[in-house]
């Protein structure tokens, strides 16, 4: 395909399924140029770089968080905003990860960013209170979701690298269950399903969103 066919946003939309599919480390001009059926050439007439690209990437899939209705209360558009985040960055698991090395914009974080505002400044939170909250529901979600992106990424390269990537796997984890061994809470737990890998209790993500978001309705009646 020629560089005067391709647009940016069919470049944004196959980066993001080759995203998905590879994961940041499978990224590079080259494979985007072979899905677009185009020369890895064609594309730097329309991005940057690999760093632009995912920027951009990042940007789009953020449209696809549904925003609550406007007279929603702050609690449950709070709940929706957060639950539709932890979908969008578990259907695209590289977007946490690109969290550490990339800086994201655009208008698509914007409107997701200007309503968490102003779910919270319609509760009560002003000023730097509301960026607060807004910024831990955030966070909150990034690190629920950190443990199966890792999990993808580590799956991923068992798939690559074979039986090299599995043994080294397996090594860490004997040597994990071999430290948690001297700890008693831990001991009793390493032959239940809650020693495997990323494992966790049914509903922890729900209860973790609750009592943070009962957290900050506490602490801001008692603040007024």
């Amino acid at each position: 395909m020629p560089r005067e066919t391709l647009t940016k946003d069919q470049i944004v939309r196959t980066a993001i399924d080759l995203l998905d599919d590879e994961g940041l480390d499978g990224l590079n001009m080259r494979s985007l140029g072979k899905r677009l059926g185009a020369a890895a050439t064609a594309v730097y007439w329309h991005v940057k770089n690999k760093d632009d690209l995912v920027v951009l990437a990042g940007d789009q899939v953020w449209a696809e968080i549904a925003l609550p209705p406007e007279d929603a209360d702050w609690r449950t558009a709070a709940r929706e905003l957060a639950r539709s985040l932890h979908a969008m960055l578990s259907r695209h698991p590289w977007l946490v990860q690109a969290f550490g090395t990339h800086l994201f914009h655009g208008p698509n974080k914007a409107r997701y960013d200007d309503r968490a505002l102003a779910v919270f400044e319609a509760a009560g939170f002003e000023g730097p209170e509301a960026d607060r909250a807004a910024a831990a529901v955030l966070t909150f979600v990034l690190g629920n979701v950190l443990g199966a992106s890792a999990l993808i990424t580590i799956t991923r390269r068992i798939e690559r690298e074979g039986d090299d990537a599995r043994e080294r796997l397996d090594a860490v984890i004997a040597q994990a269950r071999e430290t948690a061994q001297a700890f008693p809470r831990l001991r009793e737990r390493l032959d239940s399903p809650a020693a495997e890998y990323n494992a966790s209790p049914e509903h922890t993500f729900e209860h973790g969103l609750d009592a943070l978001l009962d957290g900050l309705g506490t602490g801001l009646a008692r603040r007024r």
